[in-house]
């Protein structure tokens, strides 16, 4: 697990670094400049010029400390000192580097006009920090757009310059990075939308600031990775497919069978034991052939209760709303499970809608409780638009979790998984072949299983993790575009062998 950051969470490790273990803030920038110079050289071996553009705070500072270290390599270097001569005061840390620069000769102007038909190897921004909260306009904005049409390799310090560092959201306008070579630890927006897409590939680099530097305040956001699959549930020689779970899926309506078959194959390919599927009477022969492993109960518009009460005490976990419809018999089957479900469950797709009409429904008493939403069903569950609930994904997750006390699994490029008064997850793997009709439904059949066999309900992000390093798998055997959900079953299983699970 790594840990992300939000501006204000960077500006606060600086300052306890420098206070509580005393390193001066001119060594952390000198420690950012050589971080960040072997990074450069790491990427690409040969740089023979380079333009560094600098604001006025410790972002321009170490864009000339970085200009030094180039110049001390033989690199021809020329640095706009941007922030300047529109008028902003300077930090001292800034001050020293710039006379640093001066006794080194480093040509230094504070306008782009004379390089704009000049080309460069590498053009680097260190206009502003993790700390800019403002629109960038007047001549700074056209500096940026005057960059971003210069050719060479384009190279952010620490975070792309307009990018907020805690949503992602441009701020007027905003650089567009090949690579971002940030510090100590990845800035949350530089993995958000629209954030991700003007950050390039973001590089973390150490420069002394550490975890210990966290003192009391633990960063809110986390990133799972390889080694936290160590975390899911334990496999045994002595063991039968009791041992694994016992995974209840209400899935599928007329003419929808095929979500029911999804979440089923992907919850068998995840690991669990038994999974019986419930299903529209219509869907039996389609179940029955595609997925015979599969225990199989039916209903029928004359639903009965006890039936489905029946069937919630025989599971270990449930999944409903896949393909179910909306319909009368639908939402009379979504209340049945909120009132009378005591295993972990799993609400998803149909299932959203129909408590949409009444989010209220979510406020009863209940057992621990997974909403997988995307964008569209998010709208609908909150009430508003998709554009405002992308803006701030991180925080709309997370005031729904605590609001309804329910685990918040709200989906996108890089899904955001809120665990109320809890740690909030963002999921990096997966790719955008993943963007297609079934995709919800293997994820689902993947967080049931898990559940199923004894996973804790806040590590809901772990089957996402799981899900996207499954459309890895699949993408690097069919490609991305051509992307099929039932190729994540099989990419399921390729990752469970790379497991040796």
């Amino acid at each position: 697990m790594r840990y992300l950051v939000s501006g204000k969470e960077m500006k606060l490790l600086d300052q306890n670094t420098s206070e509580s273990f005393h390193v001066p803030e001119l060594v952390l920038m000198e420690q950012a400049a050589m971080g960040f110079v072997r990074k450069l050289f790491l990427l690409k071996q040969q740089i023979r010029s380079a333009l560094i553009v600098c604001g006025s705070g410790n972002n321009g500072g170490d864009g000339l400390a970085i200009s030094r270290l180039l110049h001390e390599r033989g690199v021809t270097v020329k640095l706009v000192l941007a922030g300047e001569s529109n008028g902003h005061k300077t930090s001292s840390s800034y001050d020293i580097q710039k006379q640093i620069c001066d006794a080194y000769h480093i040509p230094m102007t504070d306008s782009i006009s004379d390089e704009r038909g000049q080309e460069y190897d590498l053009v680097i921004d260190a206009l502003f920090g993790t700390g800019l909260s403002r629109n960038i306009c007047g001549k700074l904005a056209e500096l940026i757009n005057d960059l971003n049409g210069m050719s060479g390799w384009k190279v952010s310090v620490d975070i792309a310059s307009g990018i907020h560092a805690d949503d992602g959201s441009v701020l007027g306008t905003a650089f567009r990075a090949q690579d971002t070579i940030t510090f100590s630890f990845g800035k949350v927006g530089q993995y958000l939308w629209p954030g991700t897409e003007y950050s390039g590939n973001v590089h973390v680099v150490p420069i002394g600031i550490t975890q210990a530097s966290w003192l009391d305040r633990k960063p809110r956001i986390a990133v799972l990775e390889q080694e936290d699959c160590s975390l899911l549930p334990g496999r045994y020689d002595h063991s039968n497919k009791g041992t694994y779970g016992k995974l209840l899926i209400i899935a599928g309506s007329v003419n929808m069978a095929g979500a029911a078959c999804l979440c089923a194959k992907a919850a068998y390919r995840s690991g669990c034991g038994l999974v019986k599927v419930m299903t529209a009477e219509e869907n039996r022969m389609i179940l029955q052939s595609t997925v015979p492993e599969a225990i199989l109960s039916t209903y029928n518009s004359k639903l009965d209760e006890q039936q489905v009460i029946d069937e919630l005490k025989w599971a270990d976990a449930v999944v409903i709303g896949p393909g179910i419809g909306t319909d009368r018999t639908s939402q009379r089957l979504v209340r049945i499970v909120l009132k009378n479900c005591v295993v972990p469950f799993v609400v998803d797709a149909d299932a959203l809608n129909i408590i949409s009409e009444q989010p209220e429904l979510l406020l009863r008493p209940h057992t621990d409780m997974i909403l997988t939403p995307h964008l569209g069903e998010m709208a609908r569950l909150t009430k508003d638009s998709i554009a405002l609930i992308q803006s701030r994904m991180v925080a709309c997750a997370v005031e729904f979790a605590q609001t309804y006390d329910v685990i918040c699994v709200l989906k996108d490029f890089h899904t955001v998984t809120a665990v109320p008064y809890g740690m909030t997850y963002l999921n990096l793997s997966g790719n955008f072949g993943m963007a297609t009709a079934g995709s919800g439904d293997v994820l689902s059949g993947m967080m049931g299983s898990l559940l199923a066999q004894g996973m804790k309900p806040d590590l809901a992000a772990l089957a996402v993790y799981l899900h996207g390093l499954a459309g890895d798998a699949a993408a690097s055997l069919h490609g991305k575009s051509s992307l099929m959900a039932t190729d994540l079953i099989d990419g399921i299983a390729a990752v469970m062998c790379d497991m040796n699970r």
